[in-house]
């Protein structure tokens, strides 16, 4: 067991935005959590985060209590990365991803020999090894994603939360990061994502969880989820879904689009 959520609920000036939520994010897969806008996933996000604290229920990281742990702490056991990073200064893609190895360094020490091999084995693992002296500016979309899940690695947590990690990006930078999202699971590590892509959560995840008004309206593996019934309950849209290539893919088209009612 990686990270497990019981009972979880969080509401902000008394409105419920997230409602007696349970589920469990194992060792070595994908869950990715899809839902509608403002149903809660980033909010689900922070109070894992800790960013939030006034929950009731409970989150629990490896066996830890996450309540129970400072920011240090906490660092060491999750690691996060955000839909988009623009930093302000003109750092190199080494300077981004050094920054991830500071939650080990002691109190006004800076990162040595040791924290730049790692920074390396991190870019590498990625292939992004090449990218090293660019400018983080100067990188492409997909790029950039990998930069910053380079970080989080750098961090050695064991579970990882993406926040729509292939938002805004083009097809090709989407597969490019899900594919290392996917390998980086068989590697060991517990990923969380959010995500909008139906299609997506489907190929590349071994779990899907689904959100509606604040609690899990389904969680299962791809197969179980994924169908005309949840996307109906999920979007409030008549959907077909078609499976492909012996089911490794299936695809969500709008009974719209088919009955040529536009």
């Amino acid at each position: 067991m990686s990270l497990e959520i019981k009972e979880l609920s969080f509401a902000y000036d008394k409105k419920l935005v997230l409602n007696n939520m349970s589920f469990t994010a194992y060792k070595g897969e994908v869950l990715s959590i899809l839902g509608p806008n403002g149903v809660g996933k980033s909010t689900l996000f922070k109070c894992i985060l800790g960013f939030l604290t006034e929950y009731t229920g409970k989150i629990t990281i490896n066996g830890l209590d996450a309540s129970s742990l400072s920011v240090k702490e906490l660092a060491k056991q999750i690691a996060y990365v955000p839909q988009r990073s623009e930093p302000v200064f003109n750092f190199s893609v080494r300077d981004i991803v050094l920054m991830g190895t500071t939650n080990d360094l002691k109190l006004f020490s800076s990162p040595g020999i040791t924290e730049q091999a790692k920074v390396d084995k991190a870019l590498e693992k990625l292939g992004i090894l090449e990218l090293s002296d660019r400018c983080f500016h100067h990188t492409s979309g997909g790029e950039r994603q990998l930069v910053m899940i380079a970080r989080a690695l750098v961090q050695n947590a064991p579970v990882l939360l993406l926040d729509e990690p292939t938002a805004n990006l083009d097809r090709g930078n989407q597969i490019l990061v899900l594919k290392q999202i996917k390998a980086l699971a068989k590697e060991g590590y517990t990923i969380i994502q959010t995500t909008h892509d139906p299609e997506h959560s489907y190929m590349f995840s071994d779990k899907i969880l689904t959100m509606k008004n604040g609690t899990v309206l389904s969680c299962g593996t791809p197969s179980e989820i994924l169908n005309k019934e949840t996307m109906k309950s999920l979007y409030e849209v008549d959907m077909e879904v078609f499976s492909l290539f012996d089911d490794r893919a299936r695809f969500c088209v709008p009974t719209s689009i088919i009955s040529n009612e536009n």
